[in-house]
């Protein structure tokens, strides 16, 4: 009887063993690689649906420019005075300077 105690003691000791470093290392690989990647990606969403006409932004190429028109998902951009080029509005990067609101 004594016996049989020790074997169920030590098999919910075993599965701690066996599973806890994977559990751990689950956790440890959340906070260190998915949470970050989910802010990046939620601050990179709201930066690309914040953009409006006038602003100064970068493309993922390093192509600077204004944004002339802008839709749900394209952007035309005035590279110079006569150049107007359009792009996804996935290609851009960041946004180098807003317009001022009205």
């Amino acid at each position: 009887m004594l016996l049989a105690a020790d074997t169920a003691n030590t098999g919910a000791v075993g599965y701690l063993y066996t599973y806890g470093p994977l559990v751990l290392m689950f956790v440890v690989l959340y906070f260190l690689l998915i949470r970050p990647q989910q802010k990046r990606q939620k601050t990179r969403n709201q930066m690309l649906g914040g953009l409006k006409k006038g602003d100064k932004v970068v493309t993922i190429g390093g192509l600077h420019g204004t944004i002339m028109e802008i839709t749900d998902d394209i952007c035309v951009l005035r590279v110079n005075d006569a150049t107007k080029m359009t792009f996804d509005r996935s290609a851009i990067n960041a946004v180098s300077q807003t317009t001022a609101k009205e």
